[in-house]
Parts: C-alpha cells; structure tokens; sequence
C-alpha cells in the first residue's frame, strides 16, 4: 500500500515536465506546490486528485535511484506513456509487455526520469 512517495530532484521544474508529459495518459496532474527555498515541492495526483507523489528539490544537487510504479487503467494507457516517452526522449528501459515472472496479466513499461530515477506504468489485467 503506497500513502505517497517522495523524490528528491536535481530540477524540480524539470521533472515536473516529464512526469505532467509522460504520464499524462494515466491522467497525472500537478495539484499542490509549496515554496522550498528557491525552489518548490510540487504534488501530482491521478484521476482521483490526491496528491501521493511528490516532487522535492535535492540537497546540494544529491539524488538516489528510486523505483516508482504508477498504476494505469489499462494497456493501451501504458502503451501511450512509452509513447509520450519517447517523445519526450526520455530512456525507455523495457519497452511495453507482459511480466508474467511478476504475476499473470502484468503488462507494464519502464522508463528513466530526469534524474535517473527508474519509473513504471503498469496495469494489473
């Protein structure tokens, strides 16, 4: 069970536009955005608008990989993410398609955000 999930980013500003762009086809939205010193702390939601992944700037330019799995409503919107991807010339990982070492219907792509971070969408059919 995920609450909310944080990363810490070299450019907030940044990130923000890959994650509004990439994952726009599961419906990811800016919906909160705090000042932190010269920067922000930016919260983007899906559909249901509760802000659980956050956006914050990185101390002293430091970030860690992280792995984040967003949830997609079907396959033809995680097959529009690795578009919206590519399109943005993000690094695709793993292209879309079907995990069945994870579970039986797990159709999922992986992707490299600004800052190296490893994202995913995937719907559990």
């Amino acid at each position: 069970m995920l609450d909310h999930l944080g990363i810490q980013v070299a450019d907030v500003e940044a990130s923000l536009a890959f994650y509004l762009q990439t994952f726009a086809p599961i419906g990811m939205r800016e919906v909160a955005r705090f000042p932190a010193g010269e920067s922000s702390v930016v919260g983007l939601s899906g559909p249901d608008g509760v802000p659980d992944l956050w956006l914050s700037p990185a101390e002293a330019g430091e970030t860690r990989e992280l792995h984040v799995g967003l949830r997609a409503p079907d396959r033809a919107a995680v097959d529009a993410v690795h578009d919206a991807a590519r399109a943005a010339g993000a690094e695709v990982l793993h292209a879309p398609r079907e995990w069945p070492e994870y579970h039986p219907g797990y159709y999922a792509v992986f992707l490299r955000d600004p800052d190296g971070h490893n994202v995913e969408a995937v719907h559990h059919g």
